[in-house]
This record gives C-alpha cells, sequence and structure tokens, in this order.
C-alpha cells in the first residue's frame, strides 16, 4: 500500500480528503478511538468498494495509515505527522466537526 512520506502530504489534499462527509466520520472515529482499527469496524452507508475509495484516499493523502495485522487491514491516524506539519489543523476540523453535528443533529454520511 502506498503511503506518503511526512514530507510529501500537502495541505490541499488532507483539506480535499476531510470535506467528504464518509472519510470524516472514519476520522472523527479513529481521533476518539486513538488506536489502529480494522476496516470492518466501520459502518459507513455506502457500498464496499465506496468505502474501499475512501480509505485509499485517505491513506493516499497522508491523514490516515493502513497496515496488515493477519487478513485484517488495520487503519490509525496520522496524528503526529498532521500535527508536525499542520499545527492545530486536525484539533480545529475534529471540534467544528462535533460542532456541527450538534447544531445540525447529525452528519450528512
Amino acid at each position: 500500500m502506498e503511503h506518503p512520506r511526512s514530507e510529501e502530504i500537502r495541505l490541499e489534499d488532507v483539506l480535499h480528503a476531510l470535506s467528504d462527509p464518509m472519510r470524516m466520520r472514519v476520522v472523527r472515529t479513529l481521533a476518539e478511538e486513538n488506536c489502529e482499527l480494522s476496516c470492518s469496524v466501520f459502518d459507513l452507508p455506502v457500498s464496499k468498494s465506496t468505502t474501499t475509495h475512501h480509505f485509499r484516499v485517505l491513506r493516499e493523502c497522508g491523514v490516515i495509515h493502513q497496515i496488515y495485522r493477519g487478513t485484517a487491514k488495520m487503519s490509525a491516524l496520522r496524528r503526529a505527522d498532521l500535527d508536525a506539519l499542520f499545527p492545530g489543523l486536525l484539533d480545529s476540523v475534529l471540534a467544528a466537526a462535533a460542532l456541527q453535528e450538534g447544531r445540525l443533529g447529525g452528519d450528512r454520511g
């Protein structure tokens, strides 16, 4: 699986990845759990192929890291890289998403 090196992560790619409600749901879950999670944990209301696409976008832009552990594909947030490159960005986006959820009564995904 392709993962960008930390110095290759670009702000516009990260913002693009975070602009999708399904991908934000994945990122929020990973941030809340603060650990590696199997892709099968995520119950997204989209097809399996679309779920795979969302994880690929997040991985290729550097938001998550994925690794196989046996037959399970595990995902983890690349918080340290993102915080070092874009201080405060992830916390701000996660806080804004939580406020929006409270204001609108749930996410769009």
